[in-house]
């Protein structure tokens, strides 16, 4: 069986340096209801990276509700960031590191 993981890249959009305390307060109550649903598996902020806010790594089941996460996602829906989606296919011990 295949382990799939979806990786959203949140770039910071034009608007991104008129993020407000509010908008930041809405994208963490999103995090924070996606996690409690067991549907991240990881995310946090990214340093070092030039127009790149942070990621998501999303623990569902297709591209598809991936997709519909980071439409959702209020740093997005806003106009604040645009997003990145990336297919991760997670190699390790158990599957020969994909070899």
């Amino acid at each position: 069986m295949e382990n799939v993981k979806y990786v959203m890249i949140i770039k910071r959009g034009r608007a991104y340096n008129k993020v407000t305390k509010a908008a930041i307060e809405r994208h963490v109550e999103n995090l924070r209801t996606q996690d409690a649903a067991g549907k991240i598996q990881l995310c946090g902020p990214l340093q070092g990276y030039p127009g790149v806010a942070g990621m998501v790594i999303f623990n569902v089941d297709s591209s598809e509700e991936a997709e519909a996460l980071c439409k959702l996602e209020p740093l997005v829906a806003e106009g604040f960031a645009t997003y990145t989606l990336a297919t991760l296919h997670v190699a390790g011990k158990d599957n020969n590191y994909l070899l």
